[in-house]
């Protein structure tokens, strides 16, 4: 009997993921085909899981902290952040995952000499990566609009400033994009003042939207900096969501291969 997953979000249209997915059943001899489901309310997350009668989903913005409230049970780090971008369906029950993280941390190891990030937007993508990277050495610092979204973050131990209390007193080595600025619009991420003091000093930039050279990755090229957009990250999360997906009956190479050439189209 043929599986079925999907990906929520709003917006959705623009998503790799079905073709990622549906590659790798094809590939690896998998009953499974993967959709994608443009949800309003992520509130309404769970119930729509069950009426689709789907066995996984990816959940991207702006669903990935109400995804988390939607499992009946969450592996260990996606407790600890409070933000789930997979989840899969076993005996009537939601499990919930945080993939993007260690796919982020994946990404951007060619940075090797990078140690202090600057994260620019502070939402459910922003809380797992945070974490991952805190334990894994780097120094973060959030950036955001709005002092709310930042109070847990702060709790957590994090340098945080909102666009009106910002001081730069430090170089980035890595400026990145979490926000979904310029996915369909021309706007940055926060205003070009902050972008003008950090990013001249900046390693690279790296923008978590993929498949387009986005307003802040324009920007960042003015300076003549290395940019990267979130295709890696991408790719990533994506093999490592088909594991669970697929119960682990794959290894991580066999998935790439397939996974891989979703990025050829």
């Amino acid at each position: 009997m043929k599986q079925l997953f999907t990906i929520f979000g709003n917006p959705v249209a623009h998503s790799k993921s079905p073709l990622m997915h549906n590659l790798s059943f094809k590939g690896l001899n998998y009953n499974g085909c993967y959709t994608r489901y443009k949800l309003e309310d992520g509130r309404g997350l769970r119930a729509k899981f069950f009426d689709l009668n789907i066995t996984g989903a990816n959940i991207t913005v702006p669903h990935k902290e109400e995804a988390f409230k939607a499992c009946d049970e969450l592996d260990a780090f996606a407790l600890k952040v409070g933000a789930v971008n997979t989840i899969v369906k076993k005996e009537g029950k939601l499990y919930g995952y945080n993939t993007d993280a260690p796919g982020f941390l994946k990404a951007i190891a060619e940075f090797k000499e990078a140690k202090r990030v600057l994260f620019l937007g502070a939402g459910g993508t922003a809380q797992s990566t945070s974490v991952v990277l805190r334990d894994a050495g780097y120094t973060v610092t959030l950036l955001n609009r709005s002092a709310n979204r930042l109070e847990r973050y702060t709790k957590e131990g994090f340098k945080t400033y909102t666009f009106d209390s910002f001081e730069y007193q430090e170089p980035y080595d890595l400026v990145v994009n979490m926000t979904s600025a310029g996915l369909e619009d021309d706007s940055l991420p926060c205003p070009a003042s902050i972008l003008e003091q950090v990013i001249p000093d900046a390693m690279a930039c790296i923008d978590v939207i993929y498949g387009k050279e986005t307003p802040f990755l324009k920007f960042s090229k003015k300076y003549h900096k290395p940019t990267k957009d979130g295709s890696d990250m991408l790719l990533y999360q994506g093999i490592i969501a088909f594991e669970h997906f697929t119960s682990n009956a794959f290894s991580f190479k066999e998935i790439e291969p397939f996974m891989k050439r979703a990025f050829i189209f």
